[in-house]
């Protein structure tokens, strides 16, 4: 089959859609700022978003980052924590209580220090795919996935 100039391209969404750069909202988000203006704050707590950007009024409420902030922290701290220790266990032959009062302390708190930045990285994510709600569509479950109401 071939094609010809007349021919026109199949583009799905609209052109009224603006244009969501990938990198730039996750590094807004790593940044804890919107992912939309980049100014306004995006946490009012520690874990919890605003429902609203001040700066923007982009809604964020809807956003459901889930369990993949926590499963990113536990993939890159336990490999540099786990790395760290071998290391240091084969520079130094220290007991095992010397061992877990250095690494036990920097897990911990290197996890707190960067559960808000990545949650902020996943938020900008959804947002620039337009997932859970960022895309102005309904996230609710359709008829077929509401399964043939047998339990």
């Amino acid at each position: 089959m071939t094609s010809s100039p007349s021919d026109s391209t199949i583009r799905y969404g609209g052109p009224d859609e603006a244009e969501r750069p990938l990198g730039r909202s996750i590094m807004r988000g790593l940044l804890n700022r919107c992912p939309r203006c980049g100014t306004g704050k995006l946490f009012r707590a520690f874990l919890k978003p605003v429902d609203h950007c001040a700066a923007c009024g982009e809604e964020i409420f809807h956003q459901r980052a889930d369990d993949l902030p926590p499963y990113l922290v536990i993939l890159v701290l336990g490999h540099v924590v786990v790395g760290g220790f071998m290391m240091t266990d084969m520079a130094f032959h220290l007991p095992v209580w010397v061992h877990l009062a250095i690494w036990a302390p920097i897990t911990v708190i290197t996890a707190l220090a960067i559960i808000q930045p990545i949650k902020g990285g996943v938020i900008g994510l959804q947002w620039a795919l337009r997932m859970h709600g960022f895309g102005g569509h309904d996230d609710s479950p359709d008829e077929w996935d509401q399964g043939n109401g047998r339990s």
